[in-house]
């Protein structure tokens, strides 16, 4: 037999018992086989070529078989006969694979490849659970990309890169946060990041997706950018795949926004979806997340049906439920006085179990919502008084501060505050300090028979962190004070200087309400304190708007019967000016006309009375209690020579024209009815 031909058969043969036995052929193997059986051996073949193996297609076989075959060696026929006979009962044997007595290096090659991607697959399985943990001991933005450059990314790796990011920056000051950002978009793995986020999103998972989304836009990275819109177009086309989690994890995204054709469309589809899937569930927490996917540009009629579907299901909300009913009517920006009316008094029932966290929520969503419950307020202040002890500094000023932006006074919470003040002035720092003045000169709210030792405390603290306030928080803590009638003399000082007020006044923005700050604080300084400021000539008083009161107007008329018995909208110095304005005797038993007092001016006999009709909100919520301006003005007026009555407008208009004749008498005509006394 020609020795080529039985060489090239029995190649053949070996390779047909491979594949019939089920077994794979690499290239490197095949390669090796052919050289050994023409009589010459290769050396291994790279790790490279490892890593590459394929099925041997049959044409591939041919192809390279036939080329080795011209390189065939004779071989003796002995061998020959007896290889071909072990190759012929390796045919009739489908499980026992033909073992040629001079392919042992072959096998051994084959081995080695089969433990290397044995190694392989450990290593690949390894690397991910590396990458974590790398991952989770990363600091900085910075660092994150940095294990980028050391690993290859997949698919899993983008999401979690960039929500790392989010987390370590999120928590940073402003400042910090600006710098961090600056060195993330100038890393060179953070463009590699990015483009295989843009190429890899639509084949992750709906979270991954929806938090990459949401991670991106807190990073703040610009929404005009191919990312940022490939993420948006994406998300619409798969939106029928998120559940309720993910489409309120987009929503949270888009709630930070802008609006732009692809968002608004992002919007439009969440709120059909939601509109879809509105009628096949009750529950109550699927419900609310429904109310804060929408959104706040939500039609109004979608609006009232998730109202309505969740007022129906009142008796299935638990105490968590009832708390963040009011973040998810803000977050929608809608008022629903039925749901809020029962929720606050599933609250008030179960304040006790609150935690301060969800307390200060439930104040800032009332703000937003402009929704008034002094119950709700009451028990609130009232259970933080109770556990006062075991507040943080901290959370009581965010807790003033909610307070005095709805115009609520907690005095006992109030009160306990400023006795541990006045005890540990330490506990401050300046960003204390400021809020803390604020809330109490704001609310008018002072510790009894100890409000001057409490802005001596505040005053004093207040020295040692003047270098550091800006002109405008300089101003703010400055204008508090003085509408609470103390002059913080070295504060002052400081503000009053010429480029300090040029710097304030030039405020394009804020220009008007620098001036008429500045303007308060020079009328102080001229009444509270006795002297004069050379600034004051550069200042202009407030514009006087003219107010008419009808309905007090026909009251005086029918209870005086003489018109010319009081005086409507009497401007007095210092741009103040009264409501009605009555001249009466020593005793307030007669009301003199009004040139009596033209031609007594100074004489101590005639009282002039002040009618002042404030509107609600220059008090506090509550019982009536003047807020610092309203109280700064009485005080004012006061010095000034006049005895001020004030009446709420709020309450005066319920009063029928009989009840309003009847109530102004009693003011009148009485020396209690005087609303401020000496």
């Amino acid at each position: 037999m020609n020795k080529k031909f039985y060489c090239f058969v029995r190649t053949l043969r070996r390779t047909q018992a491979c594949l019939y036995s089920g077994s794979s052929l690499s290239r490197a193997a095949s390669r090796t086989l052919a050289s050994e059986i023409n009589g010459y051996r290769r050396p291994p073949p790279s790790i490279g070529l490892k890593q590459c193996q394929l099925l041997a297609s049959p044409s591939w076989q041919h192809l390279s078989l036939g080329h080795f075959s011209q390189d065939a060696r004779p071989m003796n026929a002995e061998s020959a006969n007896s290889n071909d006979e072990k190759i012929a009962n390796s045919l009739l044997d489908e499980h026992e694979p033909v073992t040629l007595g001079n392919a042992q290096p072959s096998d051994l090659l084959i081995s080695r490849q089969q433990g290397s991607s044995e190694a392989e697959g450990q290593e690949k399985e390894s690397m991910p659970q590396q990458f974590f943990a790398e991952l989770q001991r990363c600091t900085s933005p910075t660092d994150v990309l940095d294990l980028v450059s050391k690993y290859p990314v997949f698919r899993k790796h983008v999401s979690n890169c960039f929500s790392a990011m989010w987390v370590l920056t999120k928590k940073l000051s402003l400042r910090q946060k600006g710098y961090e950002k600056s060195l993330m978009f100038e890393h060179p793995a953070f463009s590699h990041l990015c483009q295989t986020l843009i190429h890899e999103a639509k084949f992750m998972c709906r979270d991954d997706l929806a938090y990459s989304m949401l991670a991106v836009v807190r990073l703040e990275i610009p929404e005009d950018t191919q990312l940022v819109q490939t993420l948006l177009r994406i998300c619409q086309e798969r939106l029928n795949e998120f559940n309720d989690r993910c489409l309120s994890v987009l929503a949270s995204a888009l709630a930070e926004m802008g609006s732009s054709k692809n968002v608004e469309a992002l919007r439009y589809g969440i709120q059909l979806l939601v509109d879809q899937r509105l009628t096949e569930t009750s529950d109550v927490f699927i419900l609310q997340t429904y109310m804060k996917c929408i959104g706040k540009g939500a039609p109004l009629k979608l609006k009232i049906k998730l109202e309505n579907k969740l007022f129906s299901n009142m008796e299935k909300f638990s105490v968590p439920n009832a708390q963040h009913m009011f973040n998810v009517l803000a977050e929608m920006k809608y008022r629903s006085i039925p749901i809020l009316n029962t929720c606050s008094e599933k609250v008030i029932d179960n304040i006790q179990g609150i935690p301060f966290k969800n307390m200060l929520k439930i104040l800032i969503s009332c703000f937003e919502l402009r929704y008034q419950n002094i119950t709700l307020y009451s028990a609130i202040g009232d259970y933080a008084a109770s556990v006062f002890y075991m507040l943080e500094t901290k959370q009581v000023v965010l807790l003033l501060c909610a307070f005095k932006n709805l115009c609520f006074r907690p005095v006992d919470l109030m009160d306990a505050f400023a006795e541990k003040l006045m005890a540990d002035p330490e506990s401050l720092n300046m960003k204390h300090i400021i809020a803390i003045v604020d809330c109490y000169c704001s609310l008018n709210h002072f510790p009894k028979g100890q409000k001057k030792k409490f802005l001596e405390t505040l005053d004093t603290f207040l020295n040692n962190c003047l270098s550091r306030l800006s002109n405008t928080e300089l101003l703010r803590v400055v204008s508090a004070f003085c509408t609470a009638g103390y002059i913080p003399q070295h504060a002052v000082d400081q503000l009053l200087q010429d480029e300090i007020v040029c710097d304030l006044i030039s405020d394009e923005q804020k220009s008007e309400l620098h001036k008429k700050m500045l303007w308060n604080i020079n009328v102080c300084l001229q009444l509270d304190g006795n002297s004069c400021v050379k600034q004051a000539a550069l200042l202009e008083p407030p514009l006087h708007h003219p107010v008419y009161i009808p309905v007090v107007e026909n009251a005086l008329a029918t209870l005086l019967g003489d018109p010319s018995l009081y005086q409507q909208d009497v401007e007095v110095s210092h741009g103040y000016s009264i409501d009605f304005q009555i001249l009466m005797d020593a005793d307030r038993k007669t009301v003199l006309p009004r040139s009596e007092g033209d031609r007594l001016t100074d004489d101590p006999n005639i009282k002039r009375i002040a009618l002042l009709f404030p509107r609600a909100s220059s008090f506090c919520k509550g019982p009536t209690h003047p807020r610092s301006l309203l109280a700064m003005k009485m005080r004012h007026l006061h010095l000034l020579g006049h005895q001020v009555i004030l009446v709420p407008y709020s309450e005066f208009e319920k009063m029928t024209p009989e009840e309003a004749v009847k109530f102004l008498k009693g003011k009148l005509f009485s020396a209690e009815g005087c609303s401020f006394s000496k």
